[in-house]
This record gives structure tokens, C-alpha cells and sequence, in this order.
């Protein structure tokens, strides 16, 4: 991202990382389980494209609708932003809730648009 973020919100997500999981690309490619991934950005983000077998639960409504959506606090829940920093704060948030196998997708969609990975874009409304 070519913008700087504020210091206050960078000190808030490192100490989110500090108390979370993360996972890298590399981890969740060889990942043979299943797990729940969940695509946290903005809806016109979600819009432009996402992750193959994604699902969509906006930073904004996630504490709202997780439980309805992944009912299992024990599934494992992969959650993902532009660069891992929103994921890093909703990965924390589901920790609260009680959620017990949450990770952060370093590097996020930015990261995975860079290695030119597989993606699906909606189709236009």
C-alpha cells in the first residue's frame, strides 16, 4: 500500500500480532485441512476480486455475523485484508469471542495479487 498508516493504528496492530496467529501463503497452499477462509475488506475490495473458495465477511460486520457463519469455535477460520493488517485486528477480536484456531494471512490479498496466484472476480451485477 502506497499510503503510510497512522502510528497509532500500526501500534495497535502489532500488538494484535503479538497476541494472534499468522499464516503465510506459502503455509496455507500446503495446508491440507479444512479450514474457513474468510475475506474481511471492504465490499467494493471484495468486488474487484478475491481469493478462490473466499467468503466474504466485511471488518465492519464480522463481530455481528461470525457466529451465524462459523457456528464451531474450533474450526480453524483463515482471515484475510490487503496486507494482513485488519486481519491481524479481527483475528484478535474472534480470539475474544472464544474462537480457538484463528490466523492472519501475512501478506494478505497485495501479497497474493504479487505472485500472481488464482483469483475469482464476481461477475458484474
Amino acid at each position: 500500500m502506497s499510503k503510510q498508516h497512522a502510528p497509532g493504528f500500526v501500534a495497535l496492530v502489532e500488538q494484535a500480532k503479538s497476541e494472534i496467529n499468522e499464516i503465510s501463503i506459502d503455509e496455507l497452499l500446503e495446508h491440507n485441512q479444512p479450514y474457513v477462509l474468510l475475506d474481511i475488506r471492504e465490499d467494493h475490495e471484495w468486488d474487484k476480486g478475491h481469493l478462490p473458495e473466499a467468503m466474504h465477511l466485511g471488518k465492519g460486520i464480522i463481530e455481528r455475523d461470525i457466529e451465524q457463519t462459523v457456528a464451531d469455535k474450533k474450526q480453524k477460520i483463515v482471515l484475510y485484508c490487503g496486507g494482513g493488517y485488519r486481519s491481524a485486528l479481527s483475528a484478535q477480536t474472534l480470539q475474544q469471542m472464544g474462537y480457538q484456531n484463528v490466523y492472519s494471512l501475512a501478506g494478505g490479498y497485495r501479497e497474493w495479487c504479487e505472485r500472481n496466484l488464482p483469483l475469482e472476480v464476481p461477475a458484474v451485477k
